[in-house]
């Protein structure tokens, strides 16, 4: 007898997972999103030249969504970037969804998407 899987999320990557691959490609930086500034543009901050920056210069090579079956804690979007101050190449690890600070969200907002065959 088979069992009704309908519904049930199958085949999802780990956080952990994203992390390793991301890592295999260069990516061991880490990144934050920071204070939202008086235009409520998102900034983030780089961990490795300690400096921040509007999100929408940071150069976004890969965004992988990350959702778990039922718990809406597990909304998460993992970015690859590289820092325009710097060029450290690392992650930056955001909520979004109902449990989204508005730091995270105005990253977020304020990022440029990879184009399709950036991946």
């Amino acid at each position: 007898m088979e069992e009704d899987l309908t519904g049930v999320a199958r085949g999802a990557e780990t956080l952990l997972d994203v992390f390793g691959a991301l890592a295999d490609e260069g990516y061991s930086g880490e990144f934050a999103a920071t204070e939202v500034d008086d235009t409520r543009h998102g900034r983030i901050a780089c961990s490795a030249c300690h400096q921040a920056f509007a999100a929408d210069a940071a150069v976004v090579d890969d965004l992988r969504r990350l959702e778990g079956a039922s718990d809406p804690d597990d909304m998460l979007a993992v970015v690859a970037l590289t820092c325009p101050n710097c060029a450290t190449r690392g992650t930056l690890v955001l909520n979004y969804g109902p449990t989204a600070t508005v730091e995270d969200s105005a990253a977020l907002e304020g990022l440029d998407r990879p184009s399709p065959d950036a991946h």
